[in-house]
């Protein structure tokens, strides 16, 4: 009997150490797709429509649930209720969404109803420098936000914190999460690169934080922006990425940014609160709500696929980018 229990618990652990490839279920058209020049964000509403990002086409688009049709509902442009220069998106459950762009290399938020009309935004203080990408990664100004229908997570550590959360009019709520000792303190640009992340809201009203440059982490937070815990993002498939992370960088010309490859490449939360964390390279590890990892991905497509941004629709299924996939994800 325990020889029995011995091989049982020994093939559930080669298990959770082989990645699951999951092959996309449904997709939106090539006809539809094609119009887009880099999509990185494709999310869904409660009611069904799909909202999708195209940073590089300066707009926002949707497309009906059956994937028949789209419409443009942002256009370019530095006026307000349009955008230019976006660098992140992020869609909350009733529709409403918010962009985050830099008109005049200035950063600003605005927040907008399904059908495209502007209905608050902002713009930050502090003027912002030449927008730098690595890897169509954005690497200087607001690289990731999220909205959670009512307030706008921003990582800023340069307030001093990991988040800084935003009401819609712009005025600061809180900030929360202390900034991780880097051993570059000594250095601000690099301390404060290897501080950036990703911030997403859990569906328990918590947050959790995954560090984006540098070694990966994952931090959770209760409602109030108290640490719950932190856990190194630990896995075979990222040993090499971490073993081969920078620690020096070269001296600096005055107004030089320094490069800082990021690790993590995108985020997102299910509606069971679990952690799906993807990588630079096309691998994507789960982590559940006690910060224990229960699944390694790979995703397929058309071929092997990195996402570059993660979403869950309504119907429970992981919306995927770059070309727009869906795929069941499964219990």
């Amino acid at each position: 009997m325990l020889a029995t229990i011995a091989g049982l618990l020994a093939a559930s652990n080669l298990t959770a150490l082989t990645p699951e490839v999951l092959t996309s279920t449904d997709a939106v058209p090539a006809h539809i797709s094609g119009r887009f020049r880099d999509v990185r964000g494709f999310e869904q509403s409660d009611f069904g429509q799909f909202f999708v990002f195209d940073r590089r086409g300066h707009r926002v688009y949707g497309i009906d649930e059956r994937h028949e049709s789209a419409w443009q509902i942002v256009q370019l442009g530095p006026e307000e209720g349009r955008i230019i220069e976006p660098t992140a998106f992020s869609l909350a459950r009733d529709g409403s969404f918010v962009v985050a762009d830099m008109p005049e290399r200035q950063e600003r938020v605005q927040v907008f109803t399904p059908v495209g009309f502007r209905i608050g935004g902002f713009i930050l203080p502090q003027r912002t420098r030449p927008q730098l990408t690595y890897r169509d990664v954005v690497l200087s100004g607001i690289g990731s936000l999220h909205y959670t229908g009512s307030s706008i997570l921003i990582s800023q550590p340069e307030s001093g914190a990991l988040v800084t959360e935003y009401n819609l009019r712009g005025q600061i709520v809180r900030t929360f999460g202390d900034l991780r000792a880097t051993g570059h303190e000594d250095d601000r640009e690099i301390h404060l690169a290897l501080n950036v992340g990703i911030p997403v809201a859990t569906p328990d009203g918590g947050f959790v934080f995954v560090f984006r440059h540098g070694l990966p982490l994952l931090r959770r937070f209760d409602a109030g922006g108290r640490l719950t815990y932190e856990r190194r993002i630990e896995g075979r498939e990222i040993d090499e990425v971490v073993a081969n992370l920078p620690t020096v960088w070269a001296r600096r010309k005055a107004g030089e940014l320094p490069l800082v490859p990021p690790t993590v490449r995108t985020a997102a939360v299910d509606r069971r609160g679990n952690v799906w964390i993807s990588f630079m390279v096309p691998f994507t590890y789960v982590y559940d709500h006690d910060g224990d990892k229960i699944r390694t991905v790979q995703f397929r497509a058309a071929g092997v696929l990195s996402p570059s941004s993660l979403a869950f629709g309504s119907s429970g299924r992981l919306l995927v980018t770059p070309g727009l996939y869906e795929f069941t994800v499964g219990p």
